[in-house]
């Protein structure tokens, strides 16, 4: 589980997930209030009839992008495959954020917060200084 994932606030606008995006190893934008996730957009969320102004707490949702902490491999990859996504947020009982669960694009392992840090830097980007939250 990558533990350092970037977060946005709910009045993050849907034009801002829009350039978000624009990386194509994003695959999902975790919306969180505190420490509590509201929700996960992926790219497909951002039709385009939602306008620029539109703040992402509206598009987000739960349902199907979360997992438990206390998932095993076995379970995450099933919920993976069965709602085809790579990317799960991990959320404990009180709904707050634990971390990422992300499937490689070669589908045989998960990334860790190593490789991630590693490809920030190689394209120059930054790891979101708002996590984790104290």
């Amino acid at each position: 589980m990558v533990t350092c994932p970037t977060v946005h606030d709910p009045s993050t606008t849907a034009a801002q997930l829009r350039t978000f995006f624009d990386d194509e190893h994003v695959h999902a934008a975790l919306v969180v209030d505190a420490d509590k996730l509201i929700g996960v957009v992926e790219r497909a969320d951002l039709a385009s009839d939602f306008s620029g102004d539109t703040q992402v707490r509206m598009i987000a949702r739960l349902e199907g992008r979360t997992i438990e902490p206390t998932a095993s491999v076995p379970e995450a990859l099933e919920t993976m495959k069965r709602t085809e996504r790579r990317r799960l947020a991990v959320v404990g009982d009180d709904g707050a954020l634990l971390g990422l669960l992300c499937l490689k694009a070669s589908g045989d392992g998960f990334c860790s917060d190593t490789d991630v840090r590693t490809r920030a830097t190689a394209f120059g980007g930054l790891i979101d200084a708002k996590w984790p939250f104290s």
